[in-house]
């Protein structure tokens, strides 16, 4: 008996279905890279929200955090939420930023052989763990640790980002790209 495909809670558009307020952010989706994330399907259900998506990340991507130090923070908070569609994105995109299979297993603990890169991790930690403000000692560690004012509040950025993804993901029960989904299939035919 084969088993049936999991299928998203909300649909996951394409530039046939989108809304078309969507269409200029997907278009710009397929452009760079060929395929629409189911992620970003999705999200093309609401063009405010995909837009605003869109937006943020491109400015954070312009930031000035390498893009390793982007993927330590996306996979730390992936792993902390317990977010598989994002883990199972950011396994081939932190290989592709540079980070060795050690350093990946290690971003997802909030650690990294790196000293500078695990001071910044823990105030991640902190951030997402604290009920209230994060423990003063992890914003002085990365401060010491040379990370500016400036690298910290992107870092809060990044984990807002990685958060609403992680989200939108859980709430509609997205499937992993590259993953058969009987709604897209249709829509596609």
């Amino acid at each position: 008996m084969k088993a049936k495909a999991k299928e998203s809670r909300f649909q996951v558009h394409d530039e046939l279905t989108a809304p078309e307020r969507s269409l200029p952010v997907l278009k710009g989706v397929l452009s760079a890279g060929g395929q629409v994330p189911n992620f970003v399907g999705v999200l093309a259900g609401a063009p405010a929200a995909l837009r605003a998506y869109a937006r943020l990340r491109s400015e954070l991507r312009n930031g000035s955090l390498a893009l390793a130090t982007q993927q330590r923070i996306a996979l730390a908070v992936a792993e902390h939420q317990r977010s598989e569609y994002a883990l199972a994105t950011l396994q081939r995109t932190a290989r592709e930023a540079g980070l060795g299979l050690d350093e990946i297993a290690a971003a997802r603990r909030f650690d990294s052989a790196d000293p500078r890169e695990r001071a910044l991790l823990a105030f991640v930690r902190g951030l997402l763990e604290s009920e209230g403000p994060p423990p003063l000692v992890h914003l002085e560690e990365a401060r010491e640790a040379g990370w500016t004012d400036e690298q910290i509040l992107e870092v809060i950025a990044h984990v807002a980002l990685a958060t609403f993804g992680n989200l939108v993901t859980k709430a509609g029960d997205v499937p992993a790209d590259g993953s058969p989904e009987e709604g897209r299939i249709l829509q596609a035919a």
